[in-house]
Formats: structure tokens, sequence, C-alpha cells
């Protein structure tokens, strides 16, 4: 593997202190040193004057919908899509067809992944059978196999039963129950929020309780058990509150936000249509001004995309029968940036704590770090680099994101995966 040396790049690594212009020389995919001049060979030189670099960061929650849902996107295309977002490794979420519930498919996930050479894989195993909310999988054997997490996402840990039960396996294998919160005896038939918007396009509303019910639900049964519990998506205000006060008191619990959370209210689905249908909804001003507190105060741990890409076909349906979802990879860095960052909501090492090394600890993975001779998984980016996205020119295989067109501040220039370059920008 040859050596490659990164110079005059601003150094942030919040897990590690670091935060000034430094140099570091990668070499045996391992980050050798770390000094603010290094002088010698090295087989590859990047100038990284004016960039900013970075732990590679870790998204806990995409969908590749390989298998099954190739038409949308594939292990490939994913992988390719999460590397330009400066996305060094990924956490595939079980709704594939079939369903990631044996530890053959985990393996499989792994082995693809490897061969391509891009982001590293991190599989979620499904929590139940088919994800059907009926019994548990087997967590030891899938947990051998590579899974990192367990979650029924799309849908809800089914009972209060299955999920304590859930939360108490998955607490013998230290690893984490990420649920999307949804009682759908209430949303059921939703398309948007509940409220005026949906009114105004007459289709069923989904009430922001229904995702609040099972956050209480979830954080009762996780304070009763001990188990580790990751609320997927949160989008209330109410939920974030609900969060905010069970941490207070002791409760193993930790969420994550998407960039269209923290960027949109429902007022987009005038101008985005179908591109801007994702569950949970997008809400009202009010819990998209919560959820940004929440960002500021800690009470949010990660930023994860929950990309989630369909084929036109798909989305071009009418708004009450497209999907849900948007692809997201390849526009967090820069929606975060200029909706966080720039508005000084947040600072730029806490950014990057929250795409690196806070999602890394959530599934407890060596990554997040530049120091102590660790893989060489890193991000260099150009915090200021002023851009338009458009989704017709991405590398993932859909188009579905509500933010083509935008401009936004901040561009990766590199992805650099087990010392390897696996993106490389203009």
């Amino acid at each position: 593997m040859p050596s490659l040396l990164i110079r005059h790049g601003r150094v942030i690594s919040p897990k590690d202190g670091i935060d000034g212009e430094f140099d570091l020389l990668i070499d045996g995919g391992i980050i050798r040193k770390i000094e603010p001049s290094l002088t010698g060979a090295a087989a590859d030189v990047l100038d990284a004057r004016g960039l900013v670099v970075s732990p590679g960061f870790v998204d806990l929650h995409v969908h590749l919908r390989e298998p099954g849902g190739e038409e949308s996107e594939t292990l490939e295309t994913g992988l390719r899509a999460a590397v330009a977002g400066g996305f060094t490794a990924v956490c595939p979420m079980p709704n594939t067809r079939p369903v990631c519930d044996q530890p053959a498919s985990v393996l499989q996930w792994i082995e693809q992944s490897q061969r391509l050479a891009l982001a590293r894989v991190f599989p979620i195993a499904a929590v139940s059978a088919g994800s059907m909310g009926e019994t548990l999988t087997d967590f030891e054997s899938l947990v051998r196999a590579g899974a990192v997490g367990f979650s029924d996402d799309g849908r809800p840990v089914k009972t209060a039963g299955l999920m304590r039960e859930a939360l108490n396996r998955a607490k013998a294998c230290s690893v984490p129950i990420i649920d999307h919160c949804e009682e759908p005896t209430l949303s059921a038939g939703g398309v948007v929020n509940e409220g005026p918007v949906a009114e105004r396009l007459k289709v069923k509303g989904i009430p922001a309780c229904a995702e609040d019910v099972c956050t209480a639900r979830d954080l009762l049964l996780a304070a009763a058990t001990g188990g580790k519990l990751h609320i997927a998506h949160i989008s209330t205000a109410r939920g974030v509150d609900l969060v905010r006060r069970a941490k207070r008191e002791g409760v193993p619990v930790t969420c994550e936000v998407t960039p269209h959370h923290f960027t949109l209210t429902e007022d987009a689905l005038a101008d985005c249509g179908t591109n801007a249908k994702m569950n949970p909804p997008l809400r009202n001003a009010r819990d998209r001004d919560a959820v940004l507190d929440a960002l500021g105060d800690g009470t949010i741990d990660a930023i994860a995309t929950d990309h989630a890409p369909h084929a036109p076909a798909l989305k071009s349906q009418p708004l009450a029968v497209a999907p849900f979802g948007v692809t997201g990879l390849e526009t967090a860095l820069a929606l975060a940036i200029t909706r966080l960052v720039v508005p000084e909501l947040i600072s730029l090492p806490r950014l990057i704590e929250l795409m690196s090394c806070a999602p890394a600890s959530i599934i407890r993975q060596p990554l997040g770090t530049l120091r102590g001779k660790g893989l060489a998984d890193i991000t260099v980016f150009d915090p200021n680099h002023e851009w338009t996205y458009r989704a017709a020119e991405g590398k993932s295989k859909s188009r579905n994101s509500p933010f083509d067109g935008w401009k936004l501040r901040g561009k990766v220039k590199a992805t650099i995966v087990g010392g390897q370059v696996a993106y490389r920008g203009e």
C-alpha cells in the first residue's frame, strides 16, 4: 500500500483534542505521524492548504437497497456516493429484500464492500425475523458475523414486550437497538406531517405524537433494562425534550438527526413534492427549531443521513403513494456547514464530532480518531467552497433530493479509507 503525506491542512480531531495546522504521514494504511512539519519521501502528496483534515465521517443510517432494490441503488453506487460525501464508513439498514436477518447476509455485505474498496460497511441486522415483529433474530450469531446494532427500521419494534427482550439481548452483546420511533396505530395511512400542509394537500397527516409515544415507550424500557437505545432520525420538539430529560436521569440513550430534518419544514412540499416526502415527515418550524436547539446543547449525539434512494419511476407517483425517503450522502456535510456552522449554531469541531467520533462510539468501533497509529480513515474538505448541488451529477443511482439546485457551502476534496484515496474531488 503506497505511502501518503497530507500537508499544511487544518487538522481537527475532537476526540484527540487536535485543532491546528499539521502534516500527516500515512503508511501501510496507518497514521504514522502527526507533526507541524514533516519532510521525506512519500508515494503521494496531498496539499491540504486551506482545507480541513478530519477523522473520516461515519453514517449510522443508510439504505443501500441491495439486495432487492437495485433499480434504486446498488452497494457500489451507494458506497461511491458515501465517499463522495466524505463518509469512510456507513451502517446499512436491514430492510432489504430479503431482510438482513441472517449471518450470511451480514457477511455478504461486508465481503462485497471489501472487494469494492470504497467505504467500510458496518451492517445493522434486523431485530425480528423478517422485521415482522414476532420473534427476535439470533443476536449472538449476527454480532459474530459483524453486525454492530439491531433495528427493524422502516417500522418500529412492534411491541413493548419484544422491545424489552431486544434491549436485554442487545445489552448482553454490547450493541445498541436502533429504533424507528412510530406508533403505527396513530400514523397508519399518513403521508405528511399532520397540520395545515396535509389539509391543503388533502392527504392524511402523521401526527408528531406518533413519534413521541414510541419514543417515550422506548426510553422507559431502556431505563428498566439498562440496554443501549439509539433513536433514529428524531424530528419532534417533544421527542428531543424526552431524550434530554432521560439523559439527565442516566438512561443509556443516544439519538441522531438528519440534515433534512434540521434544514427543512413541511412547507418544502409545495416546491419539492414527493422529494420532500420522508418518514418521519418534515415537521413544522417549532419542531425544526427544537432540533436545532438540541444540536446546540448536546442532546443530539450524531448526524446521520437516512440516505433513502428511490428510482425516478417510484418517486414520480402521486404524493399519497410515492415511497418515503430522500438521498443524503452527498449533501450532508454541505448542509450541516451551511445550516449549522455558518450561522454559528455549532462550531466546526462540534460538527466533526457529530459526524465522526460520536457515531463511531455509538457502534463501538475504533474510528473517528487520528491518534495512536489508528486506521487512516480521513476526510479532507473545504469548509468555504461554495457550489450548487445538482442531483443529476451525483454518484447515487437515484436523484430524489429536495436540495437539487441549492447553493451550499462546504465541499469534500478527498476521502481516504485505510490509507487509500477512495475519492478525490476537483
